[in-house]
């Protein structure tokens, strides 16, 4: 787990409410926050990225992945328009953060 997002928020808020304590707590739970990862935002479902079910096991989701990638991988698109190229680019990054954020789920 991360610590460092805890400490930095505890020195800011100590500053910015010019050493009362009060400023410190409010800061470390600020900085907690973002260590813990509150704030962050929620990108689509990874699951309907690849096109699978949740509850598929993982030879299914690796080999969706494989498919996908295939498909959007840029030496596919050889001789494409650059726009083409650049949305498969994107697509090609989504199903890979898709699959990553999978595997960090199931790994816990």
């Amino acid at each position: 787990m991360r610590w460092y997002g805890t400490v930095l928020g505890v020195i800011a808020g100590w500053l910015l409410f010019r050493g009362h304590p009060g400023g410190a707590v409010i800061g470390g739970l600020i900085g907690l926050a973002f260590d813990r990862g509150w704030f962050r935002r929620s990108g689509p479902d990874p699951y309907m990225v690849l096109n699978v079910n949740p509850s598929a096991d993982d030879e299914t989701i690796r080999r969706a992945w494989q498919r996908l990638v295939s498909q959007y991988h840029p030496d596919r698109l050889e001789g494409a328009a650059p726009e083409l190229r650049s949305q498969a680019d994107k697509r090609l990054r989504e199903i890979n953060r898709a699959y990553d954020l999978i595997q960090q789920r199931r790994r816990r």
